[in-house]
């Protein structure tokens, strides 16, 4: 049997600092880090938000919700598509996405969303079939900038994997 390596590479851009950004990106950078505030994470100290920019101009936030029964909690990035979608149905297409997080007690750091969620950011993307760039926090204070969610999933779950129902 042959063996074929292969590498996979992830695009995506790393900027020094939020001056780098757009003004929309900006805006929907500092809505993520505002959304931490209304974290509720008594357990883990872990506070996340997520802002979502819709093309209308509109922002819609989430923040992560955790639970005494860990796996009951949810996400920052599931509550804002999730709520967004419940909230406003035919909603405007999403066109930018951004997360920030920080311990109860410290500043803001890293953070990238779980595989769950990148599974279901993906299906937003899919949706709406237009990609939804997004900002995530690096390391030392710099920020990553992929252009699509895509980029999160190379082997992704998707519609395509799954039978035909007749």
């Amino acid at each position: 049997m042959a063996r074929i390596s292969r590498q996979q590479f992830i695009d995506f851009e790393e900027l020094d600092s939020n001056t780098d950004l757009t003004p929309a990106e900006q805006t929907t950078w500092q809505a993520a880090r505002d959304a931490t505030n209304h974290a509720y994470a008594p357990y883990s100290g872990f506070h996340v938000g997520a802002a979502l920019l819709l093309a209308d101009g509109t922002i819609f936030r989430g923040t992560n919700q955790e639970n005494a029964a860990y796996p009951s909690g949810l996400c920052a990035e599931r509550t804002a598509l999730f709520g967004l979608a419940a909230a406003q149905p035919g909603h405007s297409p999403i066109v930018g996405m951004a997360v920030a997080a920080r311990p109860s007690d410290g500043d803001f750091g890293p953070a990238l969303p779980c595989g769950a969620c990148r599974q279901v950011m993906l299906e937003y993307e899919t949706r709406q079939n237009q990609p939804i760039p997004l900002l995530l926090p690096g390391r030392d204070g710099t920020i990553l900038r992929f252009s699509t969610l895509s980029a999160l999933m190379p082997f992704s779950f998707s519609a395509d994997d799954l039978p035909v129902l007749s």
